[in-house]
């Protein structure tokens, strides 16, 4: 049973790290919809470090280009150098409050009525985000003042039910991105803060002790969250962020329903 629920939760994290409505938030609501225990900060940080091998793998060609950038001078390489300092310059915000509030967080911020208003609170960023952002602009248009801007709208995915990539792909929206890059700088980004956040709490996975059902929560998140991010550019050629806001509403009304109903 500790093994199916750790695949449903790897499941569960994959897809919603990467679409716009809470990983944090649904590991937080889910377990307590079901009656489960709260599996601990290691097991939380194991599935993200499955999410980073599913974005890492869909994103190879990217990170490689990035990497290789160094050894030549010519134009492109350019443009992959400026984009890895874009990258590191937007993920210092959300590291540094990562580290100076992660005890603040986790004491009073996984309450359900927590998330729940943050679900519905931020539906609303993200659909005037989609609704009145230019979109017209690629990833080649980011500077350092909209890196900035991006790694402070972050900081905001410490409180669950924010959700990290509707935050910074809301920014991304309000800067003049398209849909698609602005997912596309989001999921880049996500790269560097996940796997610090992971190395972070790095003892607390060993302590919880890496078993089965540890490594059952990584393989279904790193798969779901691959198949999440495909899935999501596939959606965003004709459709807007609008039906993940109206989702997020939904589901915290309903949160808030049973949270009345106990």
């Amino acid at each position: 049973m500790e093994i199916i629920q750790s695949v449903i939760l790897g499941i569960i994290q994959g897809v919603t790290e990467f679409l716009p409505i809470s990983s944090s938030g649904h590991l937080v609501l889910f377990p307590w919809l079901l009656g489960w225990e709260y599996r601990g900060v290691g097991f939380d940080a194991a599935l993200h470090m499955g999410t980073l091998a599913g974005v890492l793998a869909y994103f190879w060609q990217y990170w490689k280009s990035i990497i290789f950038s160094f050894r030549r001078r010519d134009e492109k390489d350019h443009f992959y150098q400026k984009l890895l300092l874009f990258i590191a310059v937007a993920t210092v915000p959300g590291a540094l409050s990562g580290l100076l509030l992660e005890d603040y967080v986790e004491g009073i911020f996984r309450e359900p009525y927590v998330v729940a208003s943050a679900l519905v609170i931020f539906s609303f960023v993200i659909f005037f985000a989609d609704r009145f952002g230019n979109k017209v602009n690629d990833i080649s248009h980011i500077n350092l003042k909209s890196a900035i801007i991006i790694g402070l709208f972050q900081m905001l995915a410490l409180i669950p039910g924010v959700s990290r990539s509707g935050a910074t792909i809301s920014a991304g929206l309000f800067l003049g991105l398209k849909r698609e890059e602005a997912a596309k700088f989001s999921f880049l980004l996500s790269a560097p803060i996940i796997f610090g956040a992971g190395i972070f709490t790095l003892p607390n996975i060993i302590k919880d002790g890496i078993d089965s059902s540890f490594i059952a929560g990584i393989v279904s998140s790193a798969i779901a969250g691959y198949f999440a991010i495909k899935f999501l550019f596939k959606f965003l050629e004709k459709r807007s962020y609008l039906g993940f806001a109206a989702y997020r509403i939904l589901l915290g009304v309903l949160i808030f329903g049973l949270i009345l109903a106990r």
